[in-house]
């Protein structure tokens, strides 16, 4: 079995008393590219923010793999876009990690922050104001700074909103880059053709996990009526759901190995069922 990059076990988050993401098992291997799908509203995001540990887990553990770095970069619209700041700065803000927030930054460093602008197509905007950037000229710019962090795990929340499809055409080939180095990708996205056109696997939330497995199988068609259907995942007053026993058995590898006495419709194989949705919690089982 592949090593994990990150492992889920009952994982639950929310924010006050409310959950967003229920009882998430599975894990994620390493080097490998993944798609976070979802209706607005599924947990897409909170996800996100429980694996960089920006959310306190209600219940459960997200769990990284020993001495990992991860690089976390959010939606743009939660950036303050109007700070006085120039691309250079933002980029160097992938460094902090390395020298802290007062430390100084070595040649290597800037080096690293000029090739980063090269890659991103932005050379020559060093000294450019953030706030004169286009949408498309903003992620590139969010991507630069992602890449000068040089981590294991890359978490990008919703990067191809907004932009022009050539800077879609950049980041997705970047993003291709990452992982053909044997880094561990996750991306929230919200094209579903898109995704059946250039992520391998796909995690389908509805707050709980629909499917997660090979692109084609998790956005089938069943599978993305399943997700619709589920209106947990834009009802604000969705209750707390305990967590039931299938939740916490092994899923199907992609072998198709059962490592559990259930399988995918959480029936167990006397035939009773232990719950009224689709446990594929992961392509294989934390």
């Amino acid at each position: 079995m592949a090593e994990a990059s990150l492992t889920f076990r009952d994982l639950t988050l929310g924010y006050g008393s409310h959950p967003a993401v229920h009882h998430l098992d599975g894990r994620v291997e390493a080097g490998s590219l993944t798609a976070i799908v979802g209706e607005n509203g599924s947990g897409k995001s909170t996800l996100m923010k429980g694996i960089v540990g920006v959310l306190t887990p209600m219940a459960g553990q997200s769990i990284a793999k020993r001495g990992a770095r991860i690089a976390y970069l959010p939606q743009q619209s939660e950036l303050d876009r109007s700070f006085p700041a120039r691309v250079v700065d933002l980029i160097s803000l992938g460094l902090w990690p390395k020298r802290g927030l007062l430390g100084r930054y070595t040649a290597e460093d800037m080096a690293s922050v000029k090739d980063a602008l090269t890659v991103v197509g932005l050379e020559g905007f060093e000294e450019r104001s953030i706030d004169t950037l286009s949408g498309g000229q903003l992620q590139r710019a969010l991507f630069a700074r992602v890449l000068v962090q040089d981590a294991e795990i890359i978490l990008l929340d919703e990067p191809f909103n907004a932009i022009d499809q050539r800077t879609v055409a950049d980041l997705i080939s970047l993003i291709k880059r990452w992982q053909s180095e044997k880094r561990t990708v996750m991306v929230v996205v919200h094209d579903v053709d898109l995704v059946r056109e250039h992520f391998p696997e796909t995690l389908l939330l509805a707050r709980r996990a629909v499917a997660w497995g090979p692109t084609a199988e998790a956005l089938s068609a069943e599978n993305l009526g399943k997700a619709r259907g589920f209106d947990e995942a834009w009802r604000d007053d969705a209750p707390w759901c305990e967590p039931e026993h299938t939740m916490h058995d092994h899923a199907r590898d992609h072998a198709g190995h059962d490592h559990s006495g259930h399988d995918h419709s959480g029936r167990d194989h006397s035939g009773h069922d232990h719950s009224g949705h689709d446990h594929r919690h992961g392509p294989k089982a934390a």
